[in-house]
């Protein structure tokens, strides 16, 4: 009896303790953070490998040593040193520069496209406690050290200038620059976006020259949006007439910016011209100098994007030699030019590519001759971190174990050595110091928020550095259903991996309706083991299913796998996600007639390409759709598709501007006036196909709102839409 009694009060201590857990709510997802997961960012290694800075509360640079984590100096504080001189309220980024006697920061940014911003810059002397702005003519843009530290290369106003420290000059390098139409030193709309940088230019090792990509984009076609008052910004000037903003913004099969390269030689004050060729239909995505002196690496790529080659140029005579080149049948993934790097020894290179199907490294002499492949194996490196010259080891990222995970390895240059780093399974990766005698290994997986944690050069841990305790004792606060992994079979065969939250309470004898999520775009990934608490936790606890399936086109799988949608974007990822519905609706405790599906940007094309393809689907939410990939710029489109001109069908087969006939289901539209990426042109054109078809649907524009659709109550009130959409048509 008194076991019994025991039993039985342990029981109903453990029932209150359940009744007093909360459920997720939209706010505790669009407003309050409350799942947000803390991390360790901002760190940068120091030159000597032992120690490290961080910016903290946007005021101070504080060095600490990596094998105490103790504090050692602040380098920088801005409330001592700022004296009221300057009004610098925040330091939001910063650099050194190569002896760590000065600082570079920035501060009151003024973000343009996804990477590009102007700030006001500062240039710190640590020695004589002197802060002075970079300049005083307007703000900057990508500010850059010198390698020997004695000058900062900036843009303004499409132009490249040079700031020498010690004289306090600034000068002109280039004075062609002029806003839609020449572009000195940064990359335009199409390249910053599609090739993911916003800093076309790079300094010599020695500090005698600048190599610069120079983009004439006055043959580019003029995009424009109208400009509302709204608010978050607030718009006073267009209270009455609303305003417009223009950009070149090159449409798949129009076209592109017209590109050379250049370098500007500091001493003679003179610049040279590379002779890249005479095709000026081209692309070069990079420009990095080698480690020899006068030899400048130019990556090139042929419009159809499968084509590179790496081009070594002679900067004194601006003579090119091809010394490497990657083609494939398909097309190369844009990952590639950041992982091709120049070796410290000056005589190889390091290569990521796909030459036996999956993403492997690749190590060349600098005259273009293979000495091996390093890494191999049926799965892909998704990251390359480094190479350690005095232990000969390359270190990466891969999903070795599983595409739904990753770890961290480093492997021997003649690839018969191998360690792995990450001892607990999930989504690691790392920040190796330089010299490599230190890294800051950050994992998360579906039941563990973000630990961060440090380790030595052979991989023991000595210290964590965040462990998200506070966020794991709210969690245990509220009721959440685990995220769970499956697999299933289409009727073609092919293997599907996918992750499904079922509603609280669950019970297998009842059936729920179920919302798909998913991106689905090439080479991403959605079902991935990783921490992420969001909409799906709120949507459980109003009694749906949640689940989300990666279809072929996604990663980590090999290149056949990533690459079999080429040319006929959305065709065969509809087809999976259609046959995943009725996987789903196959289930005993799921209700096959109603099942809806959602997604933002790729994810609302797919959206509204399954309702016009199948009627499995009840309701579907399209956030931001890419509607006919004609309307979609050049670099990203073709790159999948080639040119409108050249595959016709496969742009307008796949397009759901062209299928509103078959629409079935319920579809909400919605989509932000000012959206520079993903046009609201397309939302516009569709519904007028849609109202010409006799179709009914709903929609919903967002003034002002770029693609990420945000700023003071918007993303709030965009869930809550959502989420009273499915509850009324779900």
């Amino acid at each position: 009896m008194k076991h019994l009694s025991i039993l039985l009060a342990t029981l109903l201590f453990s029932l209150a303790l359940q009744a007093q857990k909360q459920t997720v709510s939209l706010d505790n997802i669009t407003r309050d953070g409350t799942f947000y997961a803390r991390s360790v960012r901002g760190l940068r290694s120091m030159s000597d490998g032992i120690h490290y800075t961080t910016l903290e509360e946007g005021k101070r640079i504080v060095k600490y040593q990596y094998a105490t984590g103790k504090q050692v100096a602040v380098v920088f504080d801005l409330e001592k040193e700022m004296k009221g001189e300057y009004d610098i309220k925040r330091i939001e980024g910063y650099e050194f520069n190569g002896s760590e006697t000065k600082i570079l920061i920035y501060t009151n940014a003024e973000y343009i496209y996804r990477h590009s911003f102007k700030a006001n810059y500062y240039v710190y002397d640590i020695q004589y406690n002197e802060l002075k702005p970079l300049s005083e003519n307007g703000k900057q843009q990508i500010a850059s050290f010198s390698p020997n530290g004695e000058m900062v290369a900036f843009v303004r106003d499409n132009n490249l200038h040079l700031s020498k420290l010690k004289f306090g000059t600034e000068s002109a390098i280039t004075t062609d620059g002029e806003y839609n139409k020449i572009i000195n030193g940064m990359p335009d709309w199409v390249y910053e976006e599609e090739f993911g940088f916003n800093k076309a230019y790079d300094w010599s090792p020695d500090s005698k020259e600048i190599a610069f990509i120079r983009f004439d984009e006055s043959n580019v076609k003029e995009f424009a949006f109208p400009l509302y008052q709204a608010s978050y910004p607030n718009n006073e000037e267009y209270s009455l007439y609303p305003g417009q903003y223009k950009f070149k913004y090159p449409k798949a099969g129009e076209d592109n910016s017209v590109v050379s390269v250049h370098v500007f030689n500091i001493k003679n004050r003179t610049t040279k011209t590379m002779d890249i060729g005479e095709e000026t239909d081209i692309y070069i995505p990079r420009v990095r100098f080698t480690k020899t002196e006068g030899k400048l690496g130019i990556i090139k790529m042929n419009r159809h994007q499968n084509y590179l080659q790496l081009m070594i140029a002679n900067t004194n005579s601006g003579v090119c030699n091809t010394v490497f080149t990657d083609r494939n049948e398909r097309y190369i993934e844009q990952d590639v030019l950041d992982n091709l790097q120049f070796m410290e020894d000056g005589q190889h290179f390091v290569y990521v590519g796909e030459m036996d199907g999956y993403n492997h490294i690749y190590l060349y002499t600098m005259a273009g001759r293979k000495v091996r492949q390093i890494t191999s194996g049926q799965w892909d490196v998704t990251d390359y971190l480094g190479y350690n010259a005095s232990t000969k080891m390359f270190y990466y990222q891969a999903a070795a174990k599983s595409p739904m995970q990753r770890e961290v390895y480093a492997i021997r240059n003649d690839g018969k050595k191998q360690i792995k780093f990450s001892t607990v399974e999930g989504t690691n990766s790392a920040s190796f110091s330089k010299g490599f005698k230190y890294y800051i290994n950050y994992l998360s997986n579906t039941t563990t928020p973000t630990l961060v944690t440090l380790h030595d050069g052979k991989g023991k841990q000595i210290r964590v550095l965040e462990d998200n305790k506070v966020l794991k004792e709210r969690v245990a606060q509220y009721e959440i259903s685990p995220k769970e992994f499956f697999s299933f079979k289409t009727s073609e065969g092919v293997e599907l991996n996918g992750w499904m939250v079922k509603p609280l309470n669950f019970d297998t004898s009842k059936q729920y309706p179920v919302l798909m999520v998913q991106y689905s775009g090439p080479n991403s990934q959605q079902v991935l083991d990783r921490w992420s608490i969001g909409w799906e936790q709120y949507l459980a606890a109003e009694g749906y299913m949640v689940a989300c399936v990666d279809p072929r086109g996604t990663g980590a799988r090999g290149e056949e796998f990533r690459k079999c949608t080429y040319m006929k974007l959305g065709k065969l990822e509809s087809d999976d996600q259609i046959e995943a519905a009725k996987y789903l609706g196959s289930l005993d405790y799921v209700d096959a007639s109603r099942i809806g599906i959602w997604g933002w940007s790729f994810g609302g094309f797919m959206s509204s390409l399954c309702l016009s393809k199948s009627d499995v689907f009840k309701v579907g939410i399209a956030v931001a759709p890419v509607t006919n990939w004609r309307y979609y710029d050049s670099v990203y489109t073709e790159r999948y598709m080639r040119k409108p001109q050249e595959n016709a069908s496969g742009y307008d087969d796949n397009s759901p501007i062209n299928h509103v006939d078959n629409l079935s289901g319920r579809l909400f539209l919605i989509h932000g006036t000012a959206d520079d990426n993903v046009h609201y042109q397309n939302v516009m054109e569709y519904v007028d196909r849609l109202v010409q078809a006799g179709k009914q649907f709903d929609m919903f524009a967002y003034p002002n709102r770029n693609h990420s659709i945000y700023g003071g109550n918007v993303r709030n009130h965009l869930y809550k839409m959502k989420a009273d959409y499915l509850l009324r048509n779900l």
